[in-house]
């Protein structure tokens, strides 16, 4: 990093949201364009919000992250995307009903003209939708190859310098890693097949993104970029890729609460969570095989933060329990129960209750913001491949098949801002 050259953050910066019209992305869109107006706080971005501290002893010296790393400005953004129904950011965000109407009309006019262009879609991966503006193509290869076509026109017709791709679509149906994800050359063989069921529709944006220089965020739990034959076309292309899932909510309060628990040497017998949500995620959530993809993401959280193979009598025996409920009524206003067993001094027990009444989009979208400037920024820096030191954003952070994700908060917070003073410092500022 030391011999880095950070190219500056200079012209505009398209944003192309895969789901433009659902409910995390209209939220983090419509708070973005009424932020950089001045009608509302990005309350909840570390990006806009948050001090950094850098240098040592009588150099050190702590200023807004904003101001010091750098990273796109809010005006220099430019919003597009896909997706599977054709309202505007305006008319997603009015049936969503994350954003009051008053605060939506803030922006009236800008999310007006904001219109998805056709998705691809596959109705084996989502089950519980029926997409109406969708594109169509013998292969996965002919769907990718529109996408990048896309990608170009959008990047010409908005005169942007640069552009980052991002998943804020429904989670995809579980797909476990075969042997045709392993090597590039099989994967791209593959998405030449009619038919085939090994490519999702978010491999196609993902592959479609790179192929273009453009980094990818996976915003959810599926595969999409997290298999070796993503891992080898991002070193090929020089792109930035990361993910999977944001950490929003419950997920949140177990990186913060297992560390504690470990920091504290407090046994762990058992951690029950469920979740009721009502909005298009949860209605797609209620599919089995997409709840799947959802369980393994959730699942995979404690055991790196308790390792148990170092501390069996306090974490080797946990039983751990995730469900979600799709109950129409709460919209986005999601709320999730977490009971835990705890245990203490001489192995006698001991509760904690957890009630989380969140609201799901409000908590994404401040992640959604970030990691565009964060991933633009990277791949300004001549990063590539998998983006290790934004842990802190995703409930299963991507990383190698032979290594250990960083899940604690604390931990990927310091991974986080040590990767940030060490591009301050190769600005020479």
């Amino acid at each position: 990093m030391k011999n880095i050259s950070v190219q500056p953050a200079e012209g505009r910066l398209g944003v192309l949201v895969v789901g433009l019209s659902g409910a995390v992305s209209t939220t983090f869109i419509i708070g973005t364009l009424a932020a950089r107006r001045g009608l509302a706080k990005p309350i909840g971005s570390i990006s806009q919000l948050s001090y950094l501290k850098v240098g040592e002893g009588q150099s050190q010296r702590e200023a807004l992250i904003k101001d010091i790393v750098p990273i796109a400005q809010l005006d220099q953004l430019v919003f597009g995307g896909w997706d599977i129904f054709p309202d505007s950011v305006y008319d997603g965000a009015m049936h969503a009903q994350v954003l009051t109407e008053k605060d939506i009309n803030l922006v009236a006019d800008e999310a007006k003209a904001i219109r998805p262009m056709k998705a691809c879609f596959d109705p084996d991966f989502i089950t519980r939708l029926n997409g109406t503006w969708i594109k169509e193509g013998q292969t996965p290869w002919d769907l990718m190859e529109q996408l990048r076509a896309d990608i170009r026109q959008f990047k010409a017709d908005n005169q942007c310098d640069r552009v980052v791709v991002i998943w804020a679509a429904s989670t995809e149906a579980y797909l476990a890693m075969s042997d045709v994800h392993k090597d590039l050359t099989k994967f791209e063989a593959e998405m030449h097949k009619a038919g085939t069921k090994l490519v999702a529709p978010s491999m196609c944006y993902a592959y479609a993104a790179m192929m273009e220089g453009a980094p990818f965020i996976n915003g959810a739990p599926a595969l999409t970029v997290d298999f070796p034959a993503m891992w080898q076309l991002a070193d090929k292309t020089n792109c930035p890729i990361c993910g999977k899932d944001y950490k929003s909510g419950q997920t949140m309060m177990k990186t913060v609460l297992a560390p504690a628990f470990h920091a504290r040497m407090l046994g762990l017998a058992g951690w029950f969570s469920t979740n009721i949500l009502g909005n298009r995620d949860g209605e797609v959530l209620d599919d089995p095989a997409s709840f799947k993809t959802k369980e393994v993401s959730k699942l995979s959280v404690i055991d790196s933060i308790l390792e148990p193979n170092k501390y069996p009598d306090l974490y080797g025996d946990i039983y751990h329990k995730v469900r979600i409920n799709y109950y129409p009524p709460r919209n986005d206003n999601k709320e999730a129960w977490d009971n835990i067993d705890i245990f203490g001094w001489m192995g006698y027990p001991m509760q904690i209750k957890v009630n989380f009444l969140c609201r799901d989009s409000i908590l994404a979208a401040p992640l959604a913001l970030d990691l565009v400037l964060f991933t633009d920024l990277a791949k300004r820096c001549g990063m590539k491949g998998i983006q290790k030191w934004l842990s802190f954003y995703f409930k299963s952070p991507m990383h190698e098949l032979d290594e250990e994700p960083v899940h604690s908060l604390f931990e990927q917070d310091t991974m986080f801002r040590n990767k940030l003073r060490e591009i301050v410092a190769a600005t020479g500022k």
